[in-house]
């Protein structure tokens, strides 16, 4: 994994940020990870950081805006034209999948991310493959 890989995660549950954050930063040594607790002002904030990430996981039902409006605010910008933007959720239907992927999401992951395979499944998404592995 490349470790000047930056990544951006929006999640407002304390329990999934806390095993992100042990993941990519304390696992997989990458130094430039960045969590946000919530969505408020998040186009000006996801902006604002340097380096910009290469990967964004969003989490579709965080506040005040959900997934969908922050992948759209992603991808009107010039600035993230090839960012790889996944989401993650704790409960995804079949038609809930369709939906992510008409949206324009690369990916979508189910919480909890299983520990052991989350090393590879970064490095895919890095890669350009669109992952979607969802829970059943």
């Amino acid at each position: 994994m490349q470790q000047e890989l930056a990544v951006l995660y929006v999640e407002d549950e304390v329990r999934s940020r806390k095993v992100m954050h042990m993941l990519l930063k304390g696992r997989m040594g990458l130094p430039n990870v960045t969590i946000f607790e919530d969505s408020a002002n998040f186009l000006q904030r996801v902006q604002a950081l340097d380096p910009k990430p290469q990967v964004v996981f969003l989490d579709i039902h965080v506040q005040p805006h959900n997934g969908f409006e922050m992948l759209r605010m992603l991808r009107q910008s010039r600035d993230f034209d090839h960012t790889r933007i996944v989401a993650l959720t704790a409960s995804v239907m079949s038609e809930e999948v369709e939906q992510l992927q008409l949206a324009g999401f690369d990916g979508c992951l189910s919480k909890p991310v299983d520990m052991d395979t989350f090393p590879d499944t970064l490095g895919r998404i890095v890669r350009g493959e669109d992952i979607w592995s969802i829970a059943r």
